[in-house]
Formats: C-alpha cells, structure tokens, sequence
C-alpha cells in the first residue's frame, strides 16, 4: 500500500451531473432486455447506477481497468476491488430527460484482517437531486481485499421463494452492461485476466447487476408496489455463464426478502420495504 494513509480520504467528495438522456436509458433498458422507457417516465429502480458516471482516459486506469486510487477513492495498491452491498432509500423517481446530480462523500474507510488477509473496508455515501429534490440517498460499500482466491461455494441454501426468475449470465449480457455502466473492470469481461490474475474460474457477474435483477423480479411479481428502500449484500461471487435464479418471498405486510442463488445455494441477499 502507499504512504498514504486511507482514513485520510473521509470526507472526500465528488459532484457528477447527468441529463439522464433517452437514448442511453434505451440502451441501459435493452442491456437489461426491458421495455425502453421514455421522456418524462420514472427511471426504474436502481437504473441510477447506469448514470452519473465519471469518466477517466486510459491512462488514469489500473491493470483491473478500475480508475487508479488515491483521487476520490482511497489508495488500495494491489488489491482486489469487490462490490459488497449498500443501502438505498427510494424517496421519489429520477425522471427520464430531466437534468439530476449526484454528490458523493466517502463516509468511512476501515481496515480489517480476515481469513485471506487484510480487507479495506470503503463506505460511499451518496444523494441523487433532481429539480432541487433529493429523489434517492444511498450507502454503498466496497471493498477491496489482498490478492488471495476468491470464495466461490456457497454454504447456504437458497429459502423456499414465492417468485423466482432464471438469468443466464451470458458474455454479451456481461459486456452491454459493463458498456453502459462504463465500467472497465475486467472481471466482467476480460477472460484470461479473470483465470490468471484474479483467480476466478469464468467472468464474474456485475454485483449492482444481481441486485437489480433482484429487486426487477419482485417488481415485476408485485407491480402494484412501491418500493421505499432496500439493504443489499453480496455473499460470493456468481460466475457466467452458469444460469442464476433471483427470487424472493415476502412473510410480512410491508417488507421482502429477496435473494441471487446458483446451484442452489445463496449468493447475494437483500431485504426491501414497500
């Protein structure tokens, strides 16, 4: 790691504005294989990740095709970056074509030790504001782990879900959603780097990918609902082109648990309200 120390980057912030333009909403609705949304409709939850992205020229990318840290993110040197869940709060819709912001702080930085080594543990916070309204307010944690393999078995089962749909998570989906995500990361898309530096046996699956896939299907099993927030974590990685299933069920007037599974175990779980 750098001279740097990574507890030095709270309160780091950044501010990205974005018009929400149709054509890159049809684009993001047809990497999901969706209906293309048009000017003036609510975005569909958690699409904002397709938008309010900083873009970076080559020469400000790792060898993992992330944006080098030490900028807004803290210095990581020669770790490995994973998405490891968040919080969303869904207060009202962004619209399609209508100019938004975001403002972004990092919250905290953390360093553990865990089974495979030391994990830097980064907390982002960040409020999306369209026409002087905040419209969504969210935590994101990511982390970023010493170069170790990855855990891929699951260890537990998937529950006995109420709705459930199958994606198969095939290199062309893996690759429009890196596109309009602009995400270079290569674990989605780079074969032999994801075998021969990260570890993993095929590319690995988007983790806000999973996560809106899963709160898709319950939507589309309860259109009649609005959901108010959602908690997310990632449990191991879900590797293509092995199909998943995000399903859910729902025990309680008000809340659901949502789920990723492959092979029948978990991998991905979430807990939203409505």
């Amino acid at each position: 790691m750098s001279n740097s120390n990574p507890a030095d980057w709270v309160g780091h912030s950044e501010h990205c504005v974005d018009n929400l333009d149709i054509g890159h909403a049809e684009q993001v609705a047809f990497s999901l294989g969706d209906p293309a949304p048009v000017v003036g409709a609510a975005l569909p939850p958690l699409w904002h990740w397709a938008f309010f992205v900083r873009s970076q020229p080559y020469e400000s990318l790792g060898q993992d095709g992330h944006p080098h840290r030490g900028g807004f993110m803290p210095p990581a040197d020669h770790r490995n970056r994973m998405w490891a869940g968040g919080r969303v709060d869904f207060l009202q819709p962004l619209r399609v074509g209508t100019p938004a912001e975001r403002r972004s702080s990092v919250k905290g930085v953390v360093e553990k030790e865990g089974r495979t080594g030391k994990l830097l543990f980064v907390t982002v916070a960040h409020e999306y504001v369209q026409d002087g309204a905040v419209c969504i307010a969210e935590e994101q944690d990511i982390v970023y782990r010493e170069p170790s393999p990855p855990r891929l078995a699951g260890t537990k089962p998937v529950p006995q879900a109420q709705w459930s749909e199958t994606v198969t998570p095939d290199a062309v989906r893996l690759f429009r959603y890196s596109a309009v995500t602009f995400n270079g990361h290569r674990i989605h898309y780079d074969l032999a780097y994801v075998r021969d530096v990260e570890g993993y046996p095929g590319l690995v699956v988007h983790g806000p990918l999973i996560a809106t896939l899963m709160l898709r299907a319950f939507t589309r099993a309860h259109p009649e609902k609005r959901v108010r927030s959602m908690s997310y974590r990632g449990l191991r990685p879900l590797i293509a082109p092995t199909p998943f299933e995000v399903a859910g069920r729902s025990d309680a007037a008000d809340t659901a648990q949502l789920w990723a599974g492959q092979d029948g175990t978990l991998a991905h779980s979430a807990e939203i309200r409505f």
